[in-house]
């Protein structure tokens, strides 16, 4: 090959490489924009949520869910409650408990640490999607993909831990409409959808108040949660999400599984809640 084609060449594969990458950052700032912007992002330091969750079967829940980051690790906390009994999952920015009294349990347990993984990309405010920008997750633009006849930008990311989160953007609002969560959960692989829509504002802020998710495979075994409000910088008690009565009081649930992360101890783990399909942000 001559010189001059040689280096023509090199410089098309130059060019290309970082095109697919441009194309995921352009897409993450539009749906940073989308949201509502980073600075009404930022200001939000806490937000709470109310509204019930369906299970299949029509077995319906009550549904609490609060989420913190006020410089530290965020935390998370689910109170799913039935006829005065409370399901708890939460994330207090080092470790995972839960209580569930429909097992005869009503002290707190501890959660694996995968577990606690989850529900730590769960506690993020902005979410895996926007957090990318920053804590060093590799971003790929998959192109575009049919998604209910919409043909929607498809976005992948691929965390330090090797969890992964690929995404479907509405391309008229740049909101995120499916989501689809691979990790492993106690040494198996655990894949999860996720179908996002009934955008509203809280605090200037869009987030999705319908979300419907199964385990992949099992779309007939759908999980509904449905928000009726949303409210942010409630000024949350910090003792809300810590263990009661100490971190020492916590029952450990059996031998603890090897994490599955090869992440360095920094986040844990995330619960997931789904809800129904995309849809377009309603008013301000």
């Amino acid at each position: 090959m001559p010189v001059g084609s040689r280096f023509a060449a090199i410089l098309l594969i130059a060019a290309a490489t970082p095109a697919s990458a441009q194309d995921a950052q352009s897409l993450i700032a539009k749906n940073l924009e989308a949201r509502g912007g980073a600075a009404a992002l930022a200001a939000i330091k806490s937000v709470s949520f109310e509204g019930r969750t369906i299970f299949p079967g029509d077995f319906e829940l009550t549904y609490k869910e609060a989420r913190a980051s006020a410089g530290g690790a965020p935390e998370i906390r689910y109170d799913l409650g039935l006829q005065g009994l409370d399901v708890i999952q939460a994330f207090d920015g080092h470790g995972a408990w839960k209580v569930n009294p429909f097992q005869g349990r009503k002290d707190a347990e501890r959660m694996s640490a995968d577990e606690a993984r989850q529900l730590a990309d769960a506690a993020s405010i902005e979410g895996p999607l926007l957090a990318s920008r920053s804590d060093g997750s590799k971003v790929t633009y998959l192109g575009r993909d049919d998604f209910d006849g919409t043909l929607a930008y498809k976005v992948k990311v691929t965390q330090m831990d090797g969890d992964e989160f690929t995404y479907w953007l509405d391309p008229d609002t740049y909101l995120e409409i499916k989501v689809d969560e691979a990790r492993r959960i106690r040494g198996a692989q655990v894949n999860t959808e996720t179908e996002l829509g009934d955008f509203e504002k809280v605090a200037g802020v869009y987030f999705p108040m319908s979300t419907e998710s199964w385990q992949q495979g099992q779309p007939s075994q759908r999980q509904r949660t449905i928000l009726a409000s949303g409210t942010a910088n409630g000024g949350i008690d910090a003792g809300f999400f810590a263990v009661p009565g100490g971190a020492a009081a916590v029952a450990k649930e059996g031998p603890e599984p090897p994490d599955a992360s090869n992440k360095p101890q920094g986040k844990p783990a995330k619960p997931s809640v789904k809800k129904p399909a995309a849809s377009k942000p309603k008013g301000e």
